[in-house]
């Protein structure tokens, strides 16, 4: 995955994430890049200081992100419907960057953590009992609640 910094026309900042430089180049020409506050399709990317790659390296391990430089000053959080504005943009970057493999997520996860398939994003269902036990064997995975379409709206 690549993190973006991104602004729009209106001087809004977010991240965005990508799965190549390629892929947000082809989603911000079909317009499918907007600003989380403004819904403008007028966007640049800032220069970054995080680069994040989901794959290993050759000799096995994995490479880690760069950690980002906290910039002097203070921060401001944002507003409740700035946060749900970004909260969407994540879940919809996750949707359009994952594969859904439904209720078969843990076994392709340990295919994908064992080399037995090719590693890529995946999303899927799996029990509480079937995430404990990826926890338990290494495999990390980040557990998420059921969202519709309809609570991204």
């Amino acid at each position: 995955m690549i993190i973006y910094d991104l602004s729009c026309d209106n001087d809004h900042r977010f991240e965005g994430w990508f799965r190549s430089a390629d892929e947000f180049d082809a989603q911000q020409h079909s317009r499918l890049v907007t600003c989380p506050q403004c819904e403008s399709h007028i966007i640049r990317r800032l220069p970054s200081a995080i680069a994040i790659s989901s794959h290993r390296g050759e000799s096995g391990a994995e490479i880690k992100a760069a950690p980002r430089a906290s910039a002097p000053g203070t921060a401001v959080m944002p507003a409740g419907s700035q946060v749900l504005a970004m909260y969407r943009q994540l879940v919809q970057s996750m949707i359009n960057n994952s594969e859904d493999v439904g209720n078969s997520f843990a076994e392709e996860a340990r295919k994908i953590h064992y080399n037995q398939a090719p590693e890529r994003p995946i999303r899927g269902d799996a029990t509480e009992e079937e995430c404990e036990e990826l926890r338990d064997e290494g495999i990390p995975i980040l557990r998420l609640p059921a969202i519709s379409e309809e609570d991204l709206n």
